[in-house]
């Protein structure tokens, strides 16, 4: 039985943005629901061809030409990356008739080599967007109320729209398939890896660093490989969208490239899967739970800039006296500072670093934010508060 369409946040913002440019490309993890997405929306006014097709990838790296008066536009292209020899060719079409907008969809699921032949060819002339994994707030029955098992069942499973929709589904079987082909597509594409075992291995150990400043000596020691190699494992993860690197902020923006980034996983279900957690009831607990919960939050303020169409701009806070924030977001020339807490009782005290931020920032501050599990509200002074978790997701 095929599951139902489930309305994305996103698609206010595409439906718009193919009335303005010529071309759109929709990047995100493999299995984020692309391609349900896009024929969903424009199935009535676009065709459909997809680069996984052995035959149509060989005609359009090879005849470009043929293949574009046998697929004509509007069109919607499906995995890309593998013909990225067309993208002069589209640029040719759109220039032609630069007055037509939404002509070629595009999509895929590798976003750096992606977007330098986008950088190449497209630009001016295309609209670049990313779909993650549901939110919550796409995935919850808005007649029901939001609980903290229906939290926790979220973590366990994460937001992949099979396993999502498809409550039967086993985790750890898809999570073991998904890596598999998520290893013997992306990771080989991207890069070439000499023996997948040890990015496996680098997977599983990144996923016990999560939420924690990242230190290359320290992972290329464990693993036994050269810095670089991590620093390029790293990017293949950042460039197939599985993970977030946070870095450090300062009003001196040039600090912030030289110190090290926290990373972060962007989908909870594959962090359990990488971490060995398996049931309701290993969620938030043990030494890594307050880690967990963090990853929940900075993903649902991930998509919400996503599925506005905007980048992400990110950051946390750590001071030499050890005074943390665990994000800052920038946006709109105001920053909005955030701490974590897996507790279900506020006091004061877990506010501190907070404060401290205020006092440092207060002018630059738009509104501060203690998310934790608890329904009460709590004002720590004109701008910070005490949120619950599922109030918070709902203001993204």
């Amino acid at each position: 039985m095929p599951h139902r369409y489930v309305s994305r946040d996103i698609e206010k913002i595409l439906m718009s943005s193919v009335k303005m440019f010529p071309s759109v490309i929709i990047t995100g993890p493999r299995q984020s629901g692309k391609t349900t997405l896009l024929k969903h929306l424009f199935s009535k006014t676009h065709s459909y061809v997809s680069m996984d097709n052995p035959d149509l990838r060989l005609m359009a790296i090879n005849e470009a030409e043929l293949f574009f008066k046998n697929y004509k536009p509007p069109i919607i292209i499906d995995e890309v990356q593998y013909a990225p020899q067309i993208f002069s060719y589209i640029k040719m079409l759109i220039d032609k008739e630069r007055h037509k907008f939404g002509q070629f969809i595009l999509t895929g699921s590798q976003l750096f080599p992606l977007m330098a032949n986008v950088g190449e060819s497209l630009a001016g002339r295309i609209g670049v967007f990313t779909l993650l994994p549901f939110s919550i707030e796409e995935q919850i029955n808005k007649n029901k109320p939001f609980n903290n098992d229906m939290l926790k069942r979220f973590a366990l499973r994460g937001g992949f729209p099979e396993i999502t929709l498809n409550k039967a589904m086993n985790p750890e079987l898809w999570f073991a398939g998904y890596l598999q082909t998520y290893l013997e597509r992306d990771v080989r594409q991207l890069r070439q890896i000499g023996s997948l075992v040890d990015f496996q291995r680098f997977l599983q150990l990144i996923a016990a660093f999560n939420g924690q400043a990242v230190n290359l000596s320290s992972l290329s020691r464990d693993l036994g490989v050269a810095i670089n190699t991590i620093k390029a494992w790293l990017s293949i993860l950042e460039a197939s969208s599985q993970i977030i690197l946070i870095k450090p902020f300062y009003l001196n923006k040039g600090k912030r490239i030289i110190k090290s980034p926290k990373i972060y996983f962007l989908d909870t279900g594959l962090l359990c899967y990488l971490s060995g957690i398996s049931s309701i009831n290993q969620i938030f607990k043990g030494p890594l739970s307050d880690q967990l919960f963090e990853t929940v939050v900075i993903g649902e303020i991930v998509k919400r800039f996503y599925n506005n169409g905007k980048i992400p701009k990110i950051y946390w806070w750590r001071t030499s006296y050890g005074e943390e924030v665990d994000f800052v977001i920038e946006d709109k020339g105001k920053i909005i500072p955030i701490e974590v807490k897996l507790s279900a009782k506020i006091n004061m005290e877990m506010a501190k670093g907070l404060i401290n931020f205020y006092n440092l920032f207060s002018d630059k501050i738009e509104r501060g934010f203690l998310i934790n599990l608890s329904q009460d509200k709590i004002k720590f002074n004109d701008k910070i508060e005490s949120i619950s978790f599922i109030d918070f997701a709902k203001l993204c």
